[in-house]
């Protein structure tokens, strides 16, 4: 532990960064710790900060920490010492904490906390907590890509290269995106390959691509609903899992409904595109899903063409 310390971390200016990380994930559990202490009312815990009877979020008080370590780190960006350095990263992460365990209120304009858009947050937590270890780690975006390539090597080819690199890395994460598979195209920008896996797979049925794409193929369209029951299912009862975890008492009963009524509003197929007249493939190749945590819905096979 100490030899990667002071080998991985240390010796590549990576110190400010596993302090961002270790502030970050400190905060997220105190303030979730408190959270909860204030939703079960402990009379010893202070509850609440109020002003003039307006209930301030704690994503007030990360944005406030948010830009005053900031500012300390851009104007002491290159006179600080590592100490410096690792205390201003150690707030910001903090205060990074404190704003996106209340991202949903951010994103819906409304206290969501405690409801079923409230894990929202948590999802935002899980991608700045994986994007940092990623980093941390030495990984980078755009995999091979050296940035330093570019600027020491003056010919011609090496910097086409490094920029068509780029460009295809960037083109397939989009692609991968588009096709609803965020996590794909995030960690594929760490991982070339799995970019390309990501981009010759299917759609998920509900993304872009697939309104663009599988509107008028019924077929592929089928397929992509088979397959995204049968694999999200457990991915996000698992998901369930740990938000609940994090956010409360998790509950077996309520991960399995919970999962398949996500399920159900979230596995549909994609909507045509405004300017293009389809058939709806909901209404001819659909039903109703069952009442029943465990139920399939009825999938018609398509005709063949």
């Amino acid at each position: 532990m100490r030899r990667w310390l002071s080998e991985d971390v240390i010796a590549q200016g990576r110190l400010p960064l596993l302090c961002f990380l270790l502030g970050f994930i400190v905060g997220f559990l105190l303030i979730r710790l408190s959270v909860r202490l204030i939703r079960k009312q402990v009379r010893w815990w202070p509850g609440n900060v109020r002003s003039g009877g307006v209930h301030i979020h704690h994503m007030v008080f990360g944005v406030i920490l948010v830009l005053a370590s900031g500012v300390g780190m851009v104007t002491q960006y290159q006179t600080a010492d590592t100490t410096t350095a690792a205390v201003l990263a150690a707030a910001f992460g903090v205060g990074a904490a404190l704003t996106l365990d209340e991202f949903a209120l951010i994103f819906y304009l409304r206290d969501v906390y405690w409801e079923e858009q409230g894990r929202t947050s948590v999802d935002a937590v899980f991608v700045a907590l994986a994007v940092t270890g990623l980093l941390l780690l030495g990984f980078h975006p755009l995999w091979l890509l050296d940035i330093n390539d570019f600027r020491s090597d003056p010919s011609i080819e090496v910097r086409v290269f490094v920029v068509a690199f780029a460009v295809v890395n960037l083109g397939l994460a989009a692609m991968v995106i588009a096709k609803g598979k965020i996590w794909t195209g995030l960690f594929g920008m760490f991982f070339l390959p799995l970019l390309v896996v990501g981009a010759l797979r299917l759609s998920r049925p509900g993304a872009p691509w697939a309104r663009w794409r599988y509107a008028d193929r019924r077929r592929l369209m089928y397929r992509a609903i088979v397959r995204e029951r049968r694999y999200r299912r457990p991915v996000i009862r698992a998901k369930i899992f740990v938000q609940d975890l994090v956010a409360g008492k998790p509950d077996v009963e309520h991960v399995r409904t919970a999962a398949e009524a996500e399920l159900t509003r979230t596995v549909v197929p994609a909507p045509p595109a405004p300017h293009r007249h389809h058939l709806s493939l909901f209404s001819s190749d659909h039903e109703p899903v069952a009442d029943t945590p465990d139920a399939e819905p009825v999938v018609h096979a398509p005709d063949r063409e």
